[in-house]
């Protein structure tokens, strides 16, 4: 089964509860695990060092990142460096009408840019065919 990595801003979490459900559910209709780092662990403000190491071995054993930036986050910078470094694809995806990273699209194989939970699992749902 193959593994993904959605990279998405602890605080703004909430902000997206429908796309990730929209996410979920293409995945296991497509046999792709989706791990939503930020759902599955919980770290204290002083184990930053566990976080990065965990986050890092996380992505080390995913076959592609997906990297929810509508809004901007450090953190998901990072993320997204890791993969690239490591040679993973990365999906960059952001509403319409956000604002929009260079960085991010320098590093990224795939780009979608949503207007709703329903096109975002439709775009991606393309994607996942042509892999």
């Amino acid at each position: 089964m193959k593994k993904a990595y959605l990279a998405i801003s602890y605080s703004n979490r909430h902000l997206f509860e429908k796309e990730i459900e929209s996410l979920q559910n293409l995945f296991k209709e497509n046999n792709v695990e989706l791990l939503v780092f930020v759902d599955k662990y919980n770290f204290r403000a002083d184990q930053e060092k566990e976080m990065m190491k965990t986050a890092f071995d996380e992505i080390g054993k995913s076959d592609f990142l997906i990297a929810e930036l509508t809004t901007k986050s450090i953190g998901v910078g990072i993320e997204i460096g890791y993969a690239f470094a490591k040679g993973k694809p990365i999906f960059y995806i952001r509403k319409e009408n956000s604002e929009y990273s260079t960085t991010t699209s320098g590093c990224s194989s795939h780009i979608i840019e949503y207007k709703n939970e329903f096109d975002l699992k439709e775009s991606m749902g393309k994607l996942l065919k042509m892999k």
